[in-house]
């Protein structure tokens, strides 16, 4: 195949790709459920029948401004301080659990008993006080709230948050003076309907679902799962081991509920249909408490941004949240290239630019090659102009002509496409990182560019990357030896690619416009010492 096909290829595929993500984008996803706005329970653990006050206490710590309904000691609201809604409004925080307009997406907490729940969504816990702060230079905060059984168990339940972290623990103490031995199994129950978030970025196609660390059956490996909303709606999930991590996953944010790493334990995701709402849950193993003993039961919560630094530390595994697919091995060392360069500049913009000519750089040869393929093609145009002619009814022979001719002259037309077609992993790859990646979620860089996971909105970087891209098939000449119905798409190919990046994040478009204005000036420099050789342009 003829090295100006495959690029023709190539950057048709480029624009295949960003229209399928359009397409992903608007109609990718089902209709988004209406969220219910009541207590949700499963038929494992049972709701009591007991009243509890509709009350709440809250809970300030420098990364949480969280609310816990003392019914039932449900984690109702936590709002991440250091992110907000819109860089344009930066005092509106983004609330990751909630249940207020129109959202629902909470962490219940019990204890199950062999024939009926301890506790449960409408168990009357007591705080001591209404609202609890992390003191300065404190390093945690403990928020504990009680509960008497009308049977004379009691439950003592804490939730300890730590300074700078997004990791909550929850302890659950039974205290058994109820004069008979108890059953009891800790759960905790992610609830929440199927919109998203925070805002949702255009022309992408991000996961809305939950992800499980599940154990491998017969093994003691795990691996990890995702399963999409819509794959919920038609099947259930459920799964028996030990220890592991289950999650609700949603564009740059998690909450995840982490058990003990040695808990017997199930793990449950569903729909529930009546209540237009989906279940991640895990409930550990009944366990018995003997009268005048106490028994306590902890695990943790994980409530916060895909922080691609401290994920490996939360839980085994918990880093493959940051999940780019198959270019997982590609994104991996590009993001831990430009994290490098942003400790560096300061500035996430900036390091971008380094990225990109980093790649410039370690693509220099392939790409010297692939001017000095073009060169050639240039030269013998005129002679594989004749044997077109010559063969015009004949593909066969033409084809073999035209291999002899590369061949005899010894050149590669494939040559020319190798730094295109090595790129385009680089491309793809790149664009999740930047999509995907909450560390550039509205990162400024310079000018009116303060948000490089939006678009520009002024549409200048995305023209200088048309005209760009124009200068450069000019000064390349890679369009000389092309038929006119080649011609016309390459041409046609800086507007529509322009037309495209309008409304693509900023980063992205400032990785191509500089590797675009950093080939036009290694376009020069090789351009020039083929002219030494005899194959400038004519």
């Amino acid at each position: 195949m003829e090295n100006r096909r495959l690029i023709l290829i190539a950057m048709i595929g480029v624009v295949l790709f960003l229209l399928y993500q359009a397409w992903q984008s608007d109609y990718g996803h089902a209709a988004a459920r209406n969220a219910a706005t009541s207590a949700a329970v499963t038929p494992q653990v049972s709701p009591g029948t007991g009243g509890a006050p509709q009350a709440r206490i809250h809970v300030n710590t420098d990364v949480f401004e969280a609310e816990i309904a003392l019914a039932g000691g449900e984690l109702r609201r936590v709002v991440l301080r250091q992110y907000p809604v819109d860089r344009r409004q930066p005092q509106d925080k983004l609330a990751l659990l909630d249940d207020r307009a129109g959202r629902y997406f909470t962490l219940q907490s019990g204890l199950a008993g062999a024939d009926k729940p301890l506790t449960d969504a409408g168990s009357a816990f007591q705080a001591e006080q209404s609202e609890y702060r992390l003191a300065d230079g404190a390093s945690s905060l403990d928020v504990p709230l009680t509960y008497r059984d009308a049977e004379g168990y009691r439950v003592r339940k804490v939730f300890h948050f730590e300074r700078g972290s997004y990791v909550i623990g929850l302890s659950q103490t039974l205290i058994n003076d109820s004069g008979r031995e108890l059953q009891a199994s800790p759960y905790l129950q992610l609830w929440r309907s199927p919109l998203d978030t925070g805002e949702k970025p255009k022309f992408v196609h991000t996961f809305l679902g939950v992800g499980v660390y599940e154990q491998r059956p017969g093994s003691g490996d795990y691996r990890f799962e995702k399963i999409s909303f819509e794959d919920l709606d038609k099947r259930p999930y459920e799964a028996r081991q030990t220890g592991g991590w289950i999650a609700m996953l949603q564009h740059y944010f998690i909450a995840a509920i982490l058990p003990p790493p040695d808990a017997s334990l199930s793990f449950t995701s569903k729909l529930d249909s009546a209540k237009n709402l989906y279940l991640a849950q895990y409930v550990a193993q009944l366990q018995p408490v003997p009268a005048g003993a106490q028994k306590e039961f902890t695990a943790r919560a994980y409530v916060g941004p895909e922080l691609q630094t401290g994920l490996a530390q939360v839980a085994p595994g918990f880093e493959l949240t940051e999940d780019y697919g198959l270019l997982t091995p590609i994104a991996k060392p590009l993001f831990w290239v430009l994290a490098l360069y942003h400790r560096l500049t300061g500035n996430w913009g900036w390091a971008i630019v380094l990225l990109t000519l980093s790649v410039r750089i370690l693509f220099f040869p392939l790409t010297a090659a692939q001017y000095r393929s073009m060169a050639k093609m240039r030269k013998f145009a005129p002679r594989i102009q004749e044997l077109r002619e010559r063969y015009a009814d004949d593909r066969e022979r033409l084809n073999k002509a035209m291999m002899d001719l590369y061949k005899k002259e010894g050149f590669n037309p494939l040559a020319g496409c190798w730094p295109l077609l090595i790129q385009l992993p680089i491309f793809y790859a790149l664009y999740w990182v930047l999509v995907q990646s909450v560390e550039l979620r509205q990162a400024p860089f310079i000018l009116w560019w303060q948000d490089l996971s939006a678009a520009d909105p002024y549409y200048v970087l995305p023209i200088l990357y048309g005209a760009s891209m124009w200068l450069q098939q000019r000064l390349s000449g890679q369009t000389a030896t092309m038929d006119p119905t080649q011609q016309k798409i390459m041409n046609v190919m800086p507007i529509a690619l322009t037309g495209l990046f309008l409304f693509f994040p900023v980063g992205l478009v400032l990785y191509w416009l500089v590797s675009n204005l950093v080939n036009i000036l290694q376009q020069w420099l090789i351009t020039r010492r083929l002219e030494k050789e005899g194959l400038g342009r004519r």
